[in-house]
């Protein structure tokens, strides 16, 4: 690389670092900008894997998911609660997945927490969500 290319790089870099933090997070402040400046590249990036900033939207991610592991206790998400969430996302109604689980009354027992997901269940579920099935255990 030449002297000039370097300089570039740098002054490059430099201006990039002041709104995206490309380096281990080591603190809460660092991981809320990190999280500010992840959601401002999502909403720029969407789903384009072909768009410039893809990478950095992917790098900046890594160091958050890093941080997080870290530093962050998640909370465990039960499979009810997963169904709950997935049918809010969807904009569904326990009526919905009747035919899916088999029944009504299954449905109800199953959000209720009076009825354990069957294998079967746990399959059409992941079907039908997108989801990996170990969502649902």
């Amino acid at each position: 690389m030449k002297a000039t290319e370097k300089k570039q790089v740098v002054s490059a870099w430099t201006c990039l670092q002041k709104h995206i933090p490309l380096h281990p997070i080591t603190c809460n402040e660092e991981y809320e900008r990190a999280e500010e400046a992840l959601n401002e590249l999502i909403d720029t990036v969407g789903n384009d894997e072909r768009h410039p900033l893809s990478d950095l939207l992917h790098v900046l991610g890594g160091f958050i998911r890093e941080y997080e592991d870290a530093h962050i206790e998640m909370p465990k998400a039960t499979g009810v609660s997963c169904i709950q969430f997935l049918m809010e996302q969807h904009d569904l109604k326990q009526s919905d997945l009747a035919d899916l689980l088999g029944g009504q009354s299954i449905v109800s027992a199953i959000l209720a927490g009076k009825r354990k997901l069957n294998i079967r269940q746990i399959r059409q579920l992941s079907d039908h969500f997108h989801v990996s099935p170990s969502t649902f255990f």
